[in-house]
C-alpha cells in the first residue's frame, strides 16, 4: 500500500469538508477552464457518504500565477503521485469533458503502481480512444469563445466581460490543447469498473463515443444517459448525486483486488 508520511497536496488537492475516518475518497476532476470550486457542492451533498477531493490544476484561481499545463499526461502523471499519498483509503474517480480523460489516466497508473481506484465515473467526455483534434485551441480568441458558448457551460454575461476572457482565456487554450493532443496509448485497459454519465443531447460526446469507454476497462460498464447537453450535470445534480452514492456502494461491496487490499488494511487497523 502506497502511503506517504507527507501528504503534498496544498496545491492540487481541495478538501471542502474533510473528515477524520473517512471510509473512501471521491477524487474529482474539472473540465476545461474548470476550477476545484466546481465541485463544491457535490463535496457538501456527499460528505455523509465520501470525502471528496478536488483537483485543482495549476493557472486557475490561486494557482493563476502559475504555469498552465497543456499535457494531459504530463497532468496525469503528476497527479498520480501527489494521490498515492491518499491510498490508505479506498479511491474513487470522477472526471467531466476533459476531467474524465485525465482520471482514466491516472487510473491507469495507480493501477500499475498496484493501488487500483474502486471505480471511474466518466462524465460528458468521449472515450479515450475516440478521442480527436477539431482545432479549437488554434482558433482566435473569439473562436474559442464561441466554442465554449455552445457548450451552455458558462453565462452569456460572464462571456461578455472582456477583463475576464483575458483571465481565462490562457487557461482554456491550454486545457483545449491538452485534450485535443491526447492520444490513448496501448496498454492494459482499466480492471475497475467504468460508470459513464452523459447528456442525450451533448453537442460535444455522442452516445457512440460514450458507449466506445466499453473497450477501456475489462470490469463492469455502465452508460446512463441523462436530459440535457454538455453540462447536463447541472440541472441533474440530484440524479447524478444519488448515482455516485449508488455506484460507490455497489463497487465497495465488490472492489477490485488491489482496492479491496487497501479496504482490508483499514478495517484491519487497530482501533
Amino acid at each position: 500500500m502506497a502511503q506517504k508520511t507527507e501528504r503534498i497536496d496544498d496545491l492540487w488537492l481541495r478538501r471542502f469538508h474533510p473528515a477524520d475516518d473517512p471510509a473512501l475518497r471521491l477524487v474529482c476532476f474539472p473540465h476545461a477552464g474548470g476550477s476545484a470550486t466546481y465541485y463544491f457542492q457535490v463535496s457538501r451533498v456527499l460528505a455523509q457518504h465520501v470525502e471528496v477531493m478536488a483537483v485543482q490544476y495549476p493557472g486557475r484561481q490561486d494557482r493563476r500565477t502559475e504555469a498552465c499545463v497543456d499535457d494531459i499526461g504530463v497532468l496525469a502523471d503528476d497527479l498520480a503521485e501527489r494521490l498515492s499519498s491518499w491510498t490508505d483509503r479506498p479511491i474513487a474517480l470522477f472526471g467531466h469533458s476533459m476531467g474524465s480523460t485525465l482520471a482514466y489516466e491516472v487510473a491507469r497508473r495507480m493501477e500499475r503502481a498496484g493501488t487500483a481506484p474502486l471505480g471511474l465515473f466518466a462524465s460528458g467526455g468521449r472515450a479515450p480512444s475516440a478521442c480527436r483534434d477539431e482545432g479549437i485551441h488554434e482558433r482566435d480568441d473569439e473562436g474559442l469563445v464561441a466554442a465554449i458558448a455552445e457548450l451552455s457551460g458558462t453565462d452569456s454575461a460572464v462571456l461578455g466581460d472582456e477583463e475576464f476572457l483575458r483571465m481565462v482565456m490562457p487557461v482554456l487554450r491550454s486545457d483545449y490543447k491538452a485534450v485535443e493532443t491526447y492520444r490513448h496509448l496501448p496498454g492494459p485497459e482499466l480492471s475497475c469498473p467504468v460508470h459513464v454519465l452523459v447528456g442525450g443531447d451533448d453537442p460535444v460526446t455522442t452516445l457512440d463515443e460514450a458507449e466506445a469507454w466499453r473497450a477501456h476497462t475489462t470490469a463492469e460498464f455502465e452508460l446512463e444517459v441523462f436530459p440535457g447537453g454538455h453540462f447536463y450535470l447541472v440541472a441533474e445534480a440530484a440524479n447524478v448525486h444519488r448515482t455516485i452514492v449508488r455506484k460507490l456502494k455497489e463497487w465497495s461491496a465488490n472492489p477490485p483486488e488491489a482496492a479491496a487490499a487497501v479496504a482490508l488494511g483499514v478495517r484491519g487497523r487497530p482501533a
